[in-house]
């Protein structure tokens, strides 16, 4: 595959990540349970930390590009939407952005045109691979914003854009 195109790819990518991993890191712990939306099912669905969980493990998932024999890393819960006892912490969900940011760059590096053809088999859509991440960056990306919106209504600041990935995202 093209290189100029991979790196364009992560390039986008990484920068929704890292505006991602700077909601989760300024959001102080006076939020981390805070409501962004209701949810009929379970309140803790809408809440701040499920919301960065929820982001991460789909980001996880379709950069494996099939839910056969995907599982998140521990302590989470490998059911899709099944709740802890206790919200996960800020240390717990930043280790695991840590992890699937360097997955995603060592995914789009090693991407070849039959990979990025593959068709990704979900039951509620059927896209390319490389499809597939452009609709996780999208995912990444919406949440990112919805959890910057409730950052900034709570003059939480820090908060900016990030034009690119950053090189060392620590």
């Amino acid at each position: 595959m093209d290189a100029t195109l991979k790196t364009s790819i992560w390039q986008q990518f990484g920068a929704a990540i890292d505006m991602l991993d700077d909601a989760i890191t300024l959001c102080p712990d006076r939020l981390w349970t805070a409501v962004l939306w209701d949810d009929h099912e379970d309140a803790r669905y809408g809440q701040y930390w499920f919301v960065a969980y929820h982001t991460l493990f789909w980001l996880d998932l379709f950069l494996t590009g099939t839910r056969e024999g995907f599982a998140p890393p521990e302590p989470f819960i490998r059911s899709r939407g099944a709740l802890p006892e206790k919200p996960y912490t800020k240390d717990q969900v930043r280790t695991y952005l840590k992890q699937c940011r360097q997955k995603c760059r060592t995914t789009l590096e090693a991407l070849t045109d039959e990979k990025a053809h593959q068709v990704c088999i979900f039951e509620w859509m059927q896209p390319t691979f490389l499809e597939l991440q452009l609709y996780s960056m999208r995912h990444v990306q919406e949440h990112a914003a919805q959890m910057n919106l409730l950052l900034g209504q709570n003059q939480v600041e820090g908060l900016d854009w990030i034009p690119s990935a950053r090189e060392d995202a620590s």
